[in-house]
């Protein structure tokens, strides 16, 4: 409001210059440069005062836009990591990065220019209007007459930049996830030599996107000229109708430069409410995107009750899971027990539900039917962040962060800061220790996207390293040496045996090499549970598990 005040008083100071002038010509006397002198000052300490105070809201009102964006993207991030794996099957990498991204700047730019400048044309159009009612009625009306065309105009446009701000933005969305998808298997890309394929995807992508842009930018390309022809109106009626009442003596001469002075300082809020309209429309657009994210129901909270201390007996009974994403039953009516310090492994066919009994357990996905024990308590019941402290797990898909070697395994440390001596030893177990040591930088290697600098069994000995670094009670292994040779595979599993000794452990593995010495065996089929018992039982049995051994012994 001051610096509206300010800026707007000039036109005051105008109108008594322009009078004295005109009182000197019409007098015809001597001109007082003191006077102008003095108007001149004045006219710069208010231009001085005005832009004082547009500095002093831009501070307030755009960094604090600065900060609502940056609580928004944390808010996001955070609601993020609270969602289970069926959330993020079912959306994209690259749409979850751009509503992080660039549909947070787009509900910023609402937040702060959009709202400064909405704020800065209502109280320069009252301001204005106080100024020139003040003056004139007569003419502040004839001067405000284009006012309602334009408040049309604004409406009628709005809507259409709404609706073309949500296909814009899911059109930007797609262009994201094509290239975050490109970048992720440029190895698989260049090997199949379909660089040009996905050029093409990528092409047909962008092309749709711009005609989107473009019809967006087509729409509000109206604003402007809209806004300028309203204003050059509004000026045509100053001179004009102004002058007529100049010669009738019902105003002075020096209202009219006052009047078109008044009209130019509403010039930049009128014409900018066409883009302020523009921001709101896609901010609103964007928000809708984002709320879509933020109303996503968490599966289950997590406690947040005091630590305490899981030993490890597991318990499945009657076990039922079903894939949301897709309707596939990967576990039926399972059941079975592992007591603290036992190994289990498991073994079956591929697409059997191994991997699933793993994913119930870390509760990735609730179970659609009977119930996971831990301790003799349903995992329901359990500190989910508790459990999930006391397990070390090797996934199948093994995934290893942009970062140095040391700090990938001691990530398995939950936050908890752990030794060089601790990384090092975890990483002899793992049998992965003297191939660190042949790298130049050592531990201090940086592995770069996924791991790709290093080789598949490489990255799956510093998966088991990163389990086993924090000295876990449970442990959970899938498909874990599939990447290595034989030797190597011995080599770990006896360093593991020793390891493993005190804790429970489940192993999942296609080889029979990597559980036969476990305590007790389960032969999964079909999300069933066909064979269970140590290796000699399910031996004697000679039924499937008697099969896959004599297989992989010849």
């Amino acid at each position: 409001m001051l610096s509206s005040i300010f800026k707007i008083y000039q036109g005051v100071v105008v109108r008594e210059g322009t009078d004295h002038i005109m009182a000197i010509l019409k007098n015809n006397v001597r001109a007082e440069p003191e006077i102008f002198v003095r108007h001149g000052l004045v006219l710069i300490g208010l231009a001085l005062a005005s832009g004082f105070f547009l500095f002093l809201m831009r501070q307030t009102i755009i960094v604090m836009s600065r900060h609502i964006e940056y609580d928004q993207k944390n808010e996001i991030y955070a609601h993020y990591q609270k969602l289970d794996q069926q959330f993020f099957k079912t959306h994209t990498t690259g749409d979850l990065m751009n509503r992080i991204s660039e549909d947070v700047s787009k509900v910023r730019m609402y937040t702060g220019p959009a709202i400064m400048y909405l704020a800065n044309t209502v109280v320069t159009t009252f301001t204005v209007l106080a100024f020139m009612i003040n003056v004139n009625p007569k003419l502040t009306l004839m001067v405000f007459l284009p006012l309602p065309v334009l408040s049309l105009i604004i409406y009628i446009v709005s809507d259409k930049i709404n609706k073309q701000g949500t296909k814009v933005q899911e059109e930007l969305g797609n262009i994201t996830s094509q290239a975050q998808e490109t970048f992720s298997a440029i190895r698989v890309i260049k090997a199949y030599a379909r660089e040009r394929f996905f050029e093409g995807e990528m092409q047909d992508k962008s092309n749709i996107y711009r005609r989107a842009a473009l019809r967006m930018a087509n729409i509000e390309a109206l604003f402007s000229p809209a806004m300028m022809l309203m204003v050059g109106m509004s000026v045509l009626i100053t001179v004009w109708y102004g002058g007529i009442m100049v010669q009738r003596g019902e105003v002075g001469a020096g209202n009219i430069p006052e009047f078109i002075l008044y009209v130019f300082n509403m010039t930049w809020p009128f014409a900018a409410l066409g883009w302020v309209t523009s921001l709101i429309q896609r901010a609103s657009a964007s928000q809708k995107r984002i709320d879509e994210f933020l109303k996503t129901k968490v599966a289950y909270e997590r406690k947040t009750g005091a630590p305490y201390q899981v030993k490890g007996d597991i318990e499945f009974r009657n076990v039922d899971f079903i894939y949301p994403e897709n309707g596939i039953k990967a576990l039926n009516n399972i059941s079975f027990k592992v007591k603290s310090g036992q190994i289990l492994g498991i073994t079956g066919p591929v697409g059997c539900g191994k991997s699933s009994i793993i994913t119930a357990l870390t509760r990735q996905y609730d179970v659609n039917g009977g119930e996971i024990l831990i301790d003799g308590k349903n995992l329901k019941e359990h500190d989910l962040k508790v459990v999930r402290d006391h397990m070390g797990i090797v996934t199948q898909d093994v995934f290893l962060f942009s970062d140095t070697i040391a700090n990938n395994i001691s990530f398995g440390s939950k936050g908890k800061k752990i030794s060089r001596e601790k990384i090092e030893e975890a990483a002899e177990k793992a049998g992965v220790h003297e191939n660190i040591q042949l790298f130049p930088d050592k531990y201090e290697t940086r592995v770069g996207e996924r791991g790709v600098t290093l080789s598949g069994g490489q990255k799956q000995r510093i998966s088991i390293a990163r389990a086993l670094v924090s000295d876990p009670n449970i442990l959970l292994f899938d498909d874990y040496l599939s990447a290595v040779d034989t030797e190597t595979e011995e080599k770990i599993l006896g360093n593991l045996k020793s390891e493993m000794n005190g804790k429970t452990a489940i192993i999942i593995s296609h080889r029979i090499s990597s559980i036969i010495r476990a305590d007790k065996i389960l032969y999964v089929k079909d999300g069933k549970v066909t064979e269970e018992g140590s290796h000699e039982e399910l031996m004697n049995l000679k039924k499937d598990y008697y099969q896959l051994y004599c297989l992989q012994s010849n």
